[in-house]
Parts: C-alpha cells; sequence; structure tokens
C-alpha cells in the first residue's frame, strides 16, 4: 500500500515531534526526581512545541523572513518559559540551571525538526550529564559559599 503524498509528509512530521518527546524525556525525569519545579511534563512539551513551530517554518511552506520569524519568536518564547523558572530567594538565585535546559529543550526541538539527529542527541545527552552529574560538584560549591557567608 502506498501512502499519499500529503500522508507520507504528515507521518514524517508526527515522528519528528514524538522524537523530540523521547530524547527530552529522560531530562525531564531527572529534574523531576530531584525534585524541581520544572520536569516530566515541561521539558517533553517545549521539545515538541519547538520540534512543531519549526516544522511549521519549514522551507516550501514559507518564504525565508517568515521562517525567520517563527524560529525568532520561538526562540523568545523559549526565554520567556526560562525566566519563569528562575527564583530569588534572598542573595541565592535559583533555577538558571533549568532555564537554561528549556532553552536547550527549544533547540533539541528544532534539531529534530530539521533532521539533525546527531545533534539533538548530543544536546540532550550534554544536558542530562549536566544536570545529573554536576549537580554534586554544585551542592559541595554552594555549601562552601555558605560557609563563608557565615565567617563574614
Amino acid at each position: 500500500m502506498q501512502i499519499p503524498g500529503e500522508w507520507h509528509r504528515e507521518l514524517h512530521d508526527i515522528g519528528r515531534v514524538i522524537l523530540a518527546y523521547l530524547f527530552s524525556l529522560p531530562i525531564g525525569w531527572q529534574r523531576e526526581e530531584e525534585a524541581h519545579s520544572v520536569g516530566v511534563r515541561t521539558f517533553p512539551l517545549v521539545a515538541m512545541a519547538s520540534c512543531g513551530y519549526v516544522l511549521l517554518a519549514m522551507p516550501g511552506e514559507q518564504s525565508f523572513d517568515a521562517q525567520s520569524r517563527i524560529i525568532q519568536g520561538m526562540v523568545a518564547g523559549m526565554g520567556f518559559i526560562g525566566a519563569g523558572a528562575i527564583m530569588r530567594a534572598g542573595s541565592r538565585v535559583h533555577g538558571t540551571a533549568a532555564a537554561a535546559s528549556i532553552w536547550n529543550m527549544g533547540v533539541l526541538g528544532a534539531s529534530i525538526a530539521q533532521d539533525r539527529f546527531v545533534l539533538a542527541a548530543v544536546l540532550a545527552i550534554v544536558n542530562f550529564v549536566g544536570l545529573r552529574y554536576l549537580l554534586p560538584i554544585k551542592k559541595r560549591i554552594d555549601r562552601r559559599d555558605e560557609t563563608e557567608e557565615r565567617k563574614e
């Protein structure tokens, strides 16, 4: 059975959106395990939405200027969502890793939309490793800083 041309494109797009979900899910899951406010729901949704926006902006469908505006809007939106994850408590700022990761999910989704799977995989792996394995180092630095602040 031959799939008509229009359905072929639709299945391609659906596959890309699912792949964006799958690439981002482990990162969101890890954040959820660490009891962070953004996690298993937010990260995949951001990656899928970014993928969808870039798929809408693909060549042939839009002019180059329209593609650029769609991607610029998506990038601004990622910044807005990320800013919502940043909180200040006294002299400390929390949530910057979540904000950066949200922004990264936008690039991950966009990469998948453009069939740049190796780039998407690298973004996902480095993001996961950074959040998971650099956390103990960050906690150690934070404890040291707290000790130094008490001394002053």
